[in-house]
């Protein structure tokens, strides 16, 4: 939507006296422009992880995400988050709206989103679906200032946020006996105070997108999808950070009488009954993003549950109870609207089954606080349920990944789905991602986007655009290109690009699969030759001959990666030079260190560095 950025911005505080006009009685505070509350260092650097993690241009930035934020700050204020939990400081509510936009955003960068759609239609969607995630986690508390507080001005006369920004010295207090859920139903009250009309129209031109905004802005994450549980993470990491999560924190009650009998019989017997993640036979195993619950053993403990307490109208046989669940929206379907999807179950032991399962979204039957440590193995489902998309040619015959040790499909997270708290807090704590220098890539372009369907464009290389066969030369253009417009972030935490040794390292298989995905013409390929789409793709860049191998001639070289918590290993290729990726080489991440031996008999070969003084 080209007006959407051709038109001038107006300042939050146009036609307002200065801040340092208003005289403040004691007792209240004085209200503060989007400018002066955003300009503290912290704020300012959670506004630039947001930055970094779309793909736009200062200018469409300033439209898209810091025109609501100043709009959100101003709203805000001083406010806390909550009167005794996270962020219960003046400012506390501005913080966690940053925070949580900064996590959510770094989350979504691990999937392709919507689900079940081509991967064409996933890269003309992607800009849409980045700003959806940013203004579901902004918004998903903005009802608290106007049901569990009361704001009174120096004067006396009450303000509601509805009014408009305070203008006016003001003082607040909690209401007492306050309704904990109703803020969600009060969302709807200011969202269209922060986002503005031109907004509203670009993101309904996208149904599913805007359902699920729509279904978290009012509370009903039960229905949106994995946008709700982008939300549900991000949430958990901002208040983990604060400290260490928030037992008053529940999502809203179902409405339905059978809805919450199921949901209550299910929640019962997770807590009392059900094996859940072991390394072999168990009743269920959670991911990051989904609960598999094997059908018919959680579907009999259930209905035998429920009948124990009396509860009617429970269906006599499994089938029933399937549906039952489908139509509550407790359970996902599968993209042909089925209830039960196949998968194999991997253990790290090397434990593998295949069951039929029950998906459930964790953030309906868990608190954030509360949810447990995902399954450290793998469920890999079965590709006929994926839908019409081609499969994912990293994964192999017929099945594509969910859980720790993810493969990207069409459908699933890009990357491993790793991303526990721990990880996340590494964006904003004493990690990498939080004092490495800042990245400086090629200057990128920033030629406003054309009209079509209202969608900036997004400025990077992709299926869409890019018709050029797959090769080992096309693979390190793209990487290029992904750089430069930030579609893959270097040396952060789950990053497939990381700067060591004076150079780039790329970080196998993880780079490889991830192009393969992106090329589906990269599956034909590599049948041709028996391969798996990711070998295809690592044997055209190997032939290239830009990377440095070990004395004793193998290619892959080992990293020591050292985070604040923990510690861990990857394997990658270093490039001869980083001047294919980069036009001006970033430091070297600090927090990564070559390891092999080799490395440590020969630094002429990594250019003379000291490598073993990183870490």
């Amino acid at each position: 939507m080209l007006s959407l950025f051709q038109r001038k911005r107006v300042p939050p505080t146009a036609g307002t006296p200065p801040t340092s006009a208003i005289e403040t009685p004691k007792g209240s505070m004085r209200p503060e422009s989007a400018a002066s509350l955003l300009a503290t260092p912290r704020r300012q650097k959670l506004l630039e992880h947001i930055w970094q993690r779309t793909s736009l241009s200062r200018r469409q930035f300033a439209t898209l995400y810091l025109a609501p934020l100043e709009r959100y700050a101003e709203l805000v204020q001083q406010f806390p988050a909550s009167e005794n939990h996270h962020h219960a400081y003046p400012g506390g509510m501005l913080d966690h709206g940053l925070e949580i936009v900064a996590y959510a955003l770094k989350l979504r960068q691990s999937y392709l989103l919507p689900a079940g759609v081509t991967p064409e239609a996933q890269a003309a969607q992607a800009e849409a679906w980045t700003a959806g995630t940013a203004y579901a986690a902004l918004l998903h508390d903005i009802g608290k200032i106007a049901v569990d507080l009361y704001v009174e001005h120096a004067d006396g006369s009450i303000w509601h946020p509805w009014h408009g920004p305070l203008r006016k010295p003001y003082r607040f207090r909690y209401r007492r006996e306050r309704e904990y859920r109703l803020h969600s139903a009060a969302t709807g009250l200011l969202y269209a105070h922060i986002l503005d009309r031109d907004i509203f129209d670009w993101l309904s031109g996208y149904p599913d997108l805007w359902a699920a905004l729509l279904y978290v802005l009012a509370g009903q994450y039960e229905h949106a999808g994995t946008l709700g549980e982008l939300v549900v993470q991000a949430d958990q990491a901002s208040v983990a950070q604060e400290l260490g999560g928030d037992p008053s924190k529940a999502l809203t009650a179902p409405r339905h009488a059978l809805q919450r009998k199921l949901l209550d019989g299910l929640r019962y017997l997770l807590k009392e009954e059900l094996k859940l993640n072991h390394g072999g036979p168990a009743d269920g195993w959670l991911t990051q993003d989904a609960l598999w619950l094997v059908s018919k053993t959680v579907s009999d403990k259930l209905r035998a549950h429920l009948l124990s307490q009396g509860v009617d109208g429970i269906p006599a046989n499994n089938t029933a109870v399937f549906n039952v669940l489908q139509d509550h929206g407790i359970v996902q379907p599968t993209p042909d609207g089925k209830a039960i999807w196949k998968a194999v179950v991997t253990s790290d032991a090397g434990w593998s089954h295949t069951f039929t399962f029950l998906k459930v979204s964790p953030a309906v039957i868990w608190d954030a606080a509360d949810r447990p440590a995902p399954f450290a193995g793998r469920v890999l489902v079965e590709e006929e349920q994926v839908g019409p998309t081609p499969r994912s040619p990293a994964v192999g015959d017929g099945l594509r990944v969910e859980g720790i040790a993810a493969v990207p499909s069409a459908t699933a997270p890009i990357a491993s789905a790793d991303t526990g708290v721990a990880a996340l807090l590494d964006l904003l704590g004493d990690s990498a991602t939080s004092t490495a220098p800042e990245i400086k890539a090629c200057p990128v372009s920033e030629t406003e986007p054309t009209p079509s369907t209202g969608l900036p464009q997004e400025m990077s290389l992709g299926p869409s655009e890019d018709r050029t066969e797959p090769s080992g030369a096309h693979l390190m253009s793209w990487l290029r290109q992904s750089i430069q417009t930030r579609k893959l972030i270097i040396n952060d935490a789950k990053a497939l690009v990381h700067t060591v040794a004076d150079t780039a390292y790329l970080v196998s298989p993880g780079v490889f699969q991830r192009y393969a995905q992106e090329f589906l013409q990269v599956a034909v390929m590599a049948k041709q030759e028996k391969l798996e789409g990711w070998q295809w793709v690592q044997k055209r860049f190997e032939k290239l001959g830009q990377h440095r191998k070990q004395p004793s001639g193998l290619n892959i070289w080992t990293c020591e990666v050292t985070g604040p918590r923990k510690s861990r290993r990857l394997h990658g290729y270093l490039l001869n030079s980083a001047d294919a990726l980069f036009c001006e080489v970033p430091p070297d991440n600090p927090y990564l260190r070559l390891i092999d031996e080799a490395a440590k008999r020969d630094n002429a070969v990594l250019g003379g560095k000291g490598n073993d003084d990183q870490g």
